[in-house]
């Protein structure tokens, strides 16, 4: 049993290394294949805002809410703003926006990929002498990599506003006081820390997508499994990795 397992972990985690070797190889061919990236950045990013814009909107508004709740009392109202920010810019930021993109993007590239596969496709291209690493990879990992940070960035102004909107319309903390305390105890390295994560998080959407896809087999059935690993997988990795960064980064 211990052994089928450690089987099966190391062949996961090769298949893993060499999809990701086969992106970063073709990194050089990033100027012929502008069209393919920009068509995966659209796909994954400006297709991803509406679901990123009510998320991080109602997540603020619950974030500004809940450290007015739990300070009520106990220390000055400047802290509401900050303890917000702070919340945004380390945790939930990079990590909702993380979790939200990975159920949308990650499926949609093992699916995509996935039918290829099946459909025999992807070995048309290689026939064809196109390397499959360039033409649907790359530009797949290299999307995610750029997409998230700024999608994250995004997403903590929408949790700001909506703790904004929360504490003063509905908490009676004045405008003045929330800003302030937005800006009181700000530490760079706070922000640089979730983009940071951010980066790595749309590395990993990528490239688990990339590798159910490209590993899917069994025809349709093949495919929706490998779809549902792709996003199993990349959450779990995005809660993983967020608390690797975390040990690492905030000492």
């Amino acid at each position: 049993m211990i052994t089928t397992l450690m089987k099966y972990f190391l062949s996961y985690v090769g298949g893993v290394i060499i999809v990701l070797f086969q992106g970063f190889k073709n990194f050089h061919y990033i100027p012929r294949s502008i069209k393919l990236i920009l068509v995966q950045i659209v796909s994954m990013g400006i297709s991803s805002l509406p679901i990123v814009i009510l998320v991080s909107t109602f997540t603020g508004m619950v974030t500004g809410f809940q450290a007015a709740f739990q300070s009520q009392g106990l220390v000055p109202e400047l802290y509401v703003g900050m303890g917000t920010a702070k919340a945004v810019m380390i945790e939930l930021g990079p990590m909702l926006t993380g979790l939200v993109v990975a159920g949308r993007v990650s499926s949609s590239i093992a699916a995509e990929l996935g039918t290829m596969r099946v459909t025999e496709q992807i070995d048309a291209l290689e026939i064809m002498g196109i390397d499959p690493g360039r033409y649907l990879i790359m530009p797949r990992l290299l999307s995610g990599i750029i997409t998230l940070p700024f999608l994250t960035i995004f997403a903590e102004i929408l949790m700001l506003l909506g703790g904004l909107f929360v504490s003063v319309y509905g908490l009676n903390i004045s405008l003045n006081i929330y800003l302030r305390g937005v800006r009181y105890n700000f530490i760079q390295i706070e922000l640089f820390g979730g983009l940071l994560k951010s980066v790595v998080f749309g590395l990993i959407i990528g490239l688990m997508g990339c590798y159910h896809g490209f590993n899917s087999k069994g025809g349709a059935e093949g495919v929706g499994q490998a779809t549902t690993r792709a996003v199993v997988s990349s959450m779990v990795l995005v809660l993983i990795f967020d608390y690797v960064i975390a040990r690492l980064v905030f000492r």
